[in-house]
């Protein structure tokens, strides 16, 4: 039913821009490309007839007069007409965006993570906006394509501040769970607005998602190095290079994301047999102190443990001795193959290789793994640790993939989804940011500004409704994705973005002149990234860092550019 409202919508949208009523006029000319007046305006015999004039084609666009894009989509000079084609155009670029959403999410059902999840899924999510920094320059003179590419500038700008600021804290509003012991707690929100005492948990993935997103800023810092340095010569291959390092961190971005799941489930079988090997540590320590006073292994204490383990007194302990261990020991919460278990415990103190475990590896063993333990100083504590560990690591590696009924239907209707987002996206970038200059025209605001505010809730609304809901739910895992998407978003903005924008420049020979925009975008992308890369638990109070950094951004940028001189 909604899918149905939304094409219902589409078509009344793409009806109401292009019905356009107009009459034959037969005149006697030999220039066809001349305009018509309507007689009234610009009359030129003052009569009480109004007669039909020819108007030169060059001077009534040299007049301020807007020109059609394709040369049938509609077009205003009036403040009110632009900002409702903006509305119109800024419609259907969320309709766009709403598509390729749609369509990824059910491709990504059929195939898998793996290279859907890496490579489409991003590159598609960042297409829109990418359209729009292409066309924004890529028509018209040098020195207009110079002019219009503030526009494209504004929404790379204005789409990664958005996310990271006005996103960002509206989903620690949403998501906040009571904290105990520095944990949101799933679904209990009972302490209202408590500025320490609620916020969100997220896994650690989330805060390797946010390391990534710092050093997806790299590119900027190397485009900006001529303006740091006052150097005039060689900005072009600067920006060059910088379009270079922005190509191969997209590459390894991309890469990263499709070996990712990989990654994950090795990272996951590490923490849960760091979790046993604890488990088995505090289950020995139960009745004998394994560590001395001074936190070295009680050799004492693990020999006599070696011998009443052996149950054969053969001298040396068998894999189904080690299995009655394993077997015998409660983990809590923590579910796990126990036949896998004893084949790593074994793994790890037969050094010999000989299928048993002797007395001297089985002292090596307890104290290699008593050496890791020692930082917690007690080995409750590093039990308590592990399973923490165990927790963050457990995100989306122990899902279950569900059947899907009816895959062929699914793959030819995630298919068309994302050819209609494509395609609406390719057919109305170009009047969007026409529109855009038309409107900063009439108003004489910087496009930079109408860019950076108007066009990424077009261009991010999709991904915005989406964050938010799952917040809402509040829970860690909904909270996790929703985080992780936020800072996948703004790294593909500014790789997948930025290299567009850069080669962009290049090809064009224009020059790079951005550095109150580029200075935002290191600062809002620094702070949070740093913000958030060192915790998972982010209280109610982080929210109100995000939302005051967005006026911060529009401030500093004004004030360098059109106060200091800037530009």
């Amino acid at each position: 039913m909604m899918n149905n409202k939304i094409y219902i919508n589409l078509f009344l949208f793409l009806v109401l821009i292009s019905s356009v009523q107009s009459r034959f006029i037969t005149v006697h000319s030999s220039d066809h490309t001349d305009l018509i007046s309507d007689g009234i305006t610009d009359n030129v015999e003052k009569s009480t007839t109004p007669s039909i004039q020819l108007l030169n084609r060059q001077s009534y666009l040299s007049e301020g007069i807007c020109e059609e894009t394709y040369g049938f989509l509609p077009c205003t000079t009036t403040v009110f007409g632009n900002l409702f084609l903006i509305i119109i155009y800024g419609a259907l670029m969320f309709f766009a965006a709403r598509f390729l959403s749609t369509g990824s999410e059910l491709l990504l059902e059929i195939l898998g993570p793996g290279i859907v999840g890496g490579l489409f899924l991003p590159m598609l999510g960042a297409l829109p906006d990418a359209l729009l920094i292409l066309v924004s320059g890529i028509s018209g003179t040098k020195e207009v394509a110079q002019e219009q590419v503030l526009v494209g500038m504004g929404l790379l700008a204005g789409s990664t501040v958005m996310l990271l600021t006005l996103l960002w804290g509206s989903c620690v509003v949403l998501g906040k769970c009571d904290i105990e012991d520095s944990t949101a707690v799933d679904l209990k929100d009972t302490k209202r607005l408590s500025l320490t005492g609620s916020g969100v948990t997220v896994d650690i993935w989330t805060k390797y998602a946010s390391w990534i997103m710092i050093i997806s800023v790299v590119p900027f810092i190397i485009v900006q190095l001529p303006q740091i340095l006052h150097i005039n010569s060689g900005r072009h291959l600067v920006v060059l290079i910088s379009l270079i390092v922005s190509v191969t961190l997209l590459i390894s971005y991309c890469l990263y994301q499709v070996f990712q799941p990989w990654i994950q489930r090795r990272k996951l079988a590490y923490a849960k047999h760091k979790h046993v090997m604890s488990g088995i540590l505090r289950h020995l320590d139960l009745e004998n102190k394994l560590m001395t006073d001074d936190y070295s292994p009680n050799l004492d204490v693990i020999k006599k443990l070696f011998r009443s383990l052996d149950l054969n007194d053969d001298e040396t302990l068998s894999v189904q001795e080690l299995r009655a261990l394993v077997i015998g020991i409660r983990f809590e919460e923590i579910e796990f193959d126990k036949e896998d278990a004893v084949i790593k415990v074994l793994s790890d103190f037969d050094t010999s290789r000989d299928g048993c475990v002797g007395e001297e590896e089985f002292i090596k063993g307890i104290s290699k793994w008593l050496d890791e333990a020692k930082p917690h100083k007690m080995i409750h504590k590093f039990y308590q640790h592990t399973k923490k560990e165990h927790d963050q690591w457990l995100d989306k590696s122990d899902e279950v993939a569900e059947g899907v009924e009816n895959p062929n239907w699914i793959s030819v209707k995630a298919g068309l989804l994302l050819l209609l987002g494509a395609t609406i996206a390719a057919a109305f970038a170009d009047p969007l940011v026409d529109t855009v200059n038309n409107f900063s025209t009439a108003t004489s605001i910087p496009p930079f500004f109408i860019s950076f505010i108007a066009l990424p809730l077009a261009t991010n609304s999709s991904e915005a409704v989406s964050a938010l809901i799952f917040a809402s739910r509040k829970k860690k895992r909904t909270a996790s994705l929703t985080f992780s998407e936020i800072y996948g978003a703004v790294t593909m903005n500014n790789i997948l973005c930025l290299s567009v924008f850069l080669a962009l420049v290049y090809v064009r020979g224009l020059s790079w002149d951005f550095s109150a925009e580029v200075l935002v975008i290191l600062i809002v992308c620094v702070v949070m990234g740093l913000f958030t890369s060192f915790h998972t638990t982010f209280p109610l109070w982080t929210c109100s860092v995000a939302y005051v950094l967005y006026p911060f951004s529009l401030v500093l940028v004004y004030l360098l550019d059109y106060v200091f001189g800037w530009s």
